[in-house]
Formats: C-alpha cells, sequence, structure tokens
C-alpha cells in the first residue's frame, strides 16, 4: 500500500533519503549521464545506446544509496515517484535551490 497520496507528499521523504552530498552528486552525475544517452541515441539513432540509460542512471544512484548514502533507494518502493523525485532533485540542483 502507498502510504503517499501525492508527489508533492512523497518529496519531503524523497530528500530525507539523499541527505549525504556525495549521494546527491552522483545522483546530478547519472541524470545528466542519462540526458546525454539520450540525446546519442537520437542523433546517431543508434537505439541500442538506450540500453546505457537505465545502467548510468541508476548505476550511479545507487552507489550512492548503497555506500555513502547507508540505505535502500525508494525506487524499490516507489518507482514511479521516485523517478519524478530524479528530475526534480536535478532541476533543483542545477537551479541553485538544493544544495550540492
Amino acid at each position: 500500500m502507498n502510504r503517499y497520496q501525492s508527489f508533492r507528499e512523497f518529496y519531503p521523504f524523497y530528500l530525507s533519503q539523499h541527505e549525504d552530498l556525495t549521494c546527491r552528486r552522483l545522483h546530478l552525475v547519472g541524470s545528466l549521464l542519462v540526458l546525454g544517452v539520450l540525446a546519442t541515441a537520437f542523433i546517431t539513432g543508434s537505439w541500442l545506446w538506450l540500453l546505457a540509460a537505465p545502467l548510468a542512471g541508476y548505476g550511479f544512484a545507487w552507489v550512492g544509496h548503497f555506500v555513502f548514502e547507508k540505505n535502500r533507494p525508494a525506487t524499490f518502493e516507489y518507482p514511479l515517484y521516485s523517478f519524478m523525485g530524479d528530475w526534480v532533485m536535478l532541476w533543483q540542483s542545477l537551479t541553485g535551490k538544493l544544495r550540492l
């Protein structure tokens, strides 16, 4: 059962799972790599690049959680909200609203 009725309710929990700055930075790197992979696939027309997107995004994020944050990624329990949280956290990081 989902204890969060909206992303707005979920996001503070999401941020609480990303307090370690190294974890946040690894999420940032992974998300930016995903954007690079998507751009490469689009520009080259080689859609095999898309196979690298989950590895880039989740690989960096999960290292951040297991090694630095020492917690279990929220994506296991809240996949959609966590996916949304990754992009909101990236945007807030890039715009200076969230500390890196």
